[in-house]
C-alpha cells in the first residue's frame, strides 16, 4: 500500500495509557508513512511537543493523569496549528461537543479499524493545511492592504500638491498674459497702420496665441477647481437639468440645426451644480462633433444599473478610433487636431473628475465617422 502525499512523513503526537494501543497505533502509521512519536500521558506529550514540531495530535479522551480535552488546550497553547483527533469509548453527542470545543478536528470510537482511522487522519491535516494556507493569505492581503493604503496616501498627497501647484501658477500667468495680449493689441490699434503686413501677421499670431493659453489657463484652473470643491449632494432631477443645458446650447448656437432626443431619465443623487458641468462637456462636445453632419443628431438617455443610474450622451459626428480610447479623458489630450476641432482638452477630464468623485465611473465608445457614446454613472440614492 502506497501513502498518501499528506503522509509522507507527517509528524503525528500519539498519546494514550494503554501502552499496547500506542505502540500499535505508532507502528502502523509509520507504515503508512507517517512519523510518529507515542506517549502514555499528556504530560510527557506536552513535553514533546515543546521540543519539536507535530502536524497533529491523535490522543485518547479518558486518561488518569491528564485527559484528552485538557491535552488538547494545553497543546493549542503551544501549538496553535496542531490539528486534533480523540480517540473515545465513550461515543456519546456530549463527548463530541466538548471535544471539538477544545479544538478537535473529529473523533474516532474505539474500537476502530485502521482504514476508519486513516481517512479522518487525512481529513484533520487537510483541514489544517488549508486553515495555514488561509492564514497565509490573509496575511499577504493585509499587507498589500497596508502598502496599498500608503500608496493611496501619497497618491493623494501628490494630487493635492499638484492640484495647488496647477492653481497657483495658473493663477500667476493670468495677469502677465493679460498684459501681453492687451499690449498687443494696443500696438495694433494706435499703430497697425503703419507696420507692413508680415509684422502685422506675426502680432496678430502673438494675439492669438495668447487668448488660446488664456483658454488653456482657464481650463487648467477649471480642473482644479473641480477636484477641491466639496460635494452638495441631493436629490437631482436629471431630465430637468438636461433640458436646461440642452436650451442653453441651443441658444448659444441658433444657426445649428440638431434633432436632440431625450429619453426617459431617472432622478439621481449627486452635486447639481458638479453634474452640469458633466451635461455641459458632454453635450457641448456632442454639438462640437456634429457640426458637419446633415442631419446632426443627439440623443441623450440612460440605461438600467441595479443601485447606480447610467446615462449616455450619443451623436453621430466625427467619432473616434477605440485603440486611442484611453487617451480620451487625460488632461489636454486630443484625439482631433485644432484645425478640426477648436477646444482645450481638457473638458473629458473635467467630466471624469466629477463623475469619480461622485463615485461613479465614465466610459466611451465610438468608430471613425460613425459617432461616439459616452456614458457615466452616478449613484441612485444618497
Amino acid at each position: 500500500m502506497s501513502a498518501s502525499p499528506q503522509a509522507l512523513r507527517a509528524p503525528i503526537l500519539i498519546v494514550d495509557d494503554e501502552v499496547a494501543h500506542m505502540n500499535a497505533l505508532c507502528d502502523t502509521l509509520e507504515f503508512e508513512g507517517y512519523a510518529t512519536a507515542g506517549f502514555k500521558s499528556g504530560p510527557e506529550a506536552l513535553t514533546a511537543l515543546r521540543e519539536q514540531p507535530f502536524d497533529l495530535l491523535l490522543t485518547d479522551l479518558m486518561m488518569p493523569e491528564m485527559d484528552g480535552i485538557s491535552l488538547l488546550r494545553a497543546a493549542h497553547e503551544l501549538n496553535a496549528d496542531l490539528a486534533g483527533i480523540v480517540m473515545t469509548g465513550h461515543a456519546t453527542i456530549d463527548t463530541a461537543v466538548k471535544a471539538m470545543q477544545a479544538g478537535a478536528c473529529d473523533y474516532i470510537v474505539k474500537p476502530f479499524r485502521m482504514n476508519q482511522l486513516l481517512p479522518v487522519i487525512s481529513r484533520a491535516l487537510e483541514s489544517r493545511r488549508l486553515r495555514r494556507l488561509n492564514k497565509e493569505l490573509e496575511s499577504r492581503i493585509l499587507e498589500r492592504t497596508r502598502e496599498l493604503e500608503v500608496a493611496n496616501r501619497d497618491l493623494q498627497l501628490a494630487n493635492r500638491d499638484l492640484e495647488s501647484f496647477s492653481f497657483s501658477v495658473s493663477h500667476d500667468l493670468r495677469a502677465p498674459l493679460r498684459a501681453i495680449h492687451g499690449f498687443c493689441e494696443m500696438f495694433l490699434v494706435d499703430y497697425g497702420e503703419g507696420v507692413p503686413e508680415g509684422g502685422r501677421r506675426l502680432l496678430d499670431n502673438v494675439v492669438v496665441g495668447a487668448e488660446h493659453l488664456a483658454r488653456l489657463i482657464e481650463a487648467l484652473l477649471s480642473f482644479a477647481r473641480y477636484g477641491r470643491e466639496p460635494l452638495t449632494v441631493r436629490r437631482i432631477s436629471m431630465r430637468a437639468l438636461v433640458g436646461e443645458v440642452a436650451c442653453e446650447l441651443q441658444r448659444q448656437n441658433p444657426d445649428r440645426a440638431v434633432e436632440l432626443q431625450i429619453g426617459e431619465l431617472p432622478d439621481c443623487c449627486g452635486d447639481p451644480t458638479l453634474l452640469r458641468q458633466v451635461l455641459v462637456n458632454l453635450l457641448a462636445n456632442a454639438y462640437k462633433f456634429t457640426a458637419g453632419c446633415s442631419p446632426a443628431r443627439i440623443e441623450f438617455g440612460s440605461e438600467v444599473m441595479d443601485d447606480r443610474c447610467s446615462y449616455f450622451v450619443r451623436d453621430n459626428g466625427a467619432g473616434f478610433d477605440m485603440k486611442y480610447a484611453a487617451k480620451l479623458f487625460g488632461v489636454f489630450q486630443r484625439l482631433h487636431s485644432q484645425k478640426d476641432f477648436t477646444g482645450t482638452g481638457i473638458g473629458l477630464s473635467i467630466v471624469q473628475r466629477i463623475v469619480e468623485r461622485h463615485g461613479g465611473k465614465v466610459w466611451a465608445e465610438g468608430r471613425p465617422g460613425e459617432g461616439a457614446t459616452f456614458h457615466f454613472s452616478v449613484p441612485a440614492h444618497a
